[in-house]
């Protein structure tokens, strides 16, 4: 046998192994193509990396009694590419969601997904633009969700044309400056935390269920939310190519658990609070996070 089939044969054995491992599942079991080469790609990545490593410090991101919940890790479902850890961090009037790694792998500043780098925001969510969801019979109806972001959207790109800003590119990255000052509250949105503050000190929620033809990788997601607020997720093609920032919908569940449905890919990603304490993990001061921000976006960019 050649040098050439040996190679391929330990390189199959040991996916095959990997797939055990990680995954729970062989080859066999993953009938859909396109997730088959997914994984693939995962397997190929983590492998080149595994002797090539580079490290960065990572700070834990400060939280204000402002907040909408605590911020902190949450672990991410991202259809086929499983899950995944973000940081959820909030600025002012915003929120973001910064990708930081894939799960089940070594941490490094240079993983994340065939299609999302770590550094990147995964998420980003204005809070001061509040969505009222319709009620669970029109809200099953996708095109009725769609009605009511598409409308937010547009509402945005008048006020910024108004305002005589550039709107943000619709094939670009999210600008890597931090958040300025948090806008004046509006009557129509209301702040973000206290909209949570009053819900949490009513006790009320409202019932929520994923519209027909979303797809989820977890099913068993809350039925009940707190507040939903308009936000973007960033989506690009293998290899971090077209980058673009797409509409979609904030879900707050509770303190520990908030969801983003991707409007443009129908899916639905459900977050879940990383329990684990890390000791010595928090920035030495707002600006060093921010600082740190940009420089793990930078490496990606």
């Amino acid at each position: 046998m050649c040098p050439g089939k040996v190679r391929t044969l330990c390189f199959f054995q040991e996916f095959r192994t990997w797939l055990r491992e990680e995954w729970g599942r062989t080859l066999e079991d993953i009938f859909h193509e396109h997730m088959q080469e997914l994984i693939l790609m995962k397997f190929i990545y983590t492998s080149q990396y595994d002797n090539c490593l580079t490290y960065r410090r990572i700070y834990l991101p400060p939280s204000h009694p402002d907040d909408l919940i605590k911020p902190g890790l949450f672990k991410g479902t991202y259809g086929s590419h499983g899950l995944e850890i973000v940081m959820l961090s909030f600025h002012g009037s915003r929120a973001r969601g910064t990708k930081i790694t894939v799960s089940h792998t070594i941490a490094s500043e240079h993983l994340g997904d065939p299609n999302i780098p770590a550094g990147q925001q995964t998420v980003e969510i204005d809070l001061h633009r509040r969505i009222q969801l319709p009620d669970v019979e029109n809200l099953r109806n996708f095109n009725e969700l769609s009605r009511i972001v598409l409308e937010v959207r547009e509402q945005v790109r008048q006020e910024q044309q108004e305002a005589g800003e550039d709107p943000v590119p619709p094939r670009e990255p999210l600008a890597k400056g931090p958040d300025g000052p948090p806008a004046e509250d509006s009557k129509e949105h209301g702040s973000g935390a206290e909209a949570a503050q009053q819900s949490a000190t009513s006790g009320q929620g409202q019932p929520f269920v994923l519209p027909v033809g979303v797809s989820s990788r977890n099913e068993d997601y809350p039925r009940t939310c707190r507040l939903c607020f308009y936000g973007t997720g960033l989506i690009a093609g293998h290899g971090f190519t077209s980058p673009e920032r797409t509409p979609g919908v904030f879900v707050l569940f509770d303190e520990d658990r908030f969801g983003f449905l991707w409007l443009e890919l129908k899916s639905f990603s459900l977050y879940s609070r990383v329990q684990a304490t890390f000791q010595n993990a928090d920035a030495p001061s707002p600006q060093a996070f921010e600082e740190m921000l940009r420089n793990i976006q930078s490496l990606t960019s």
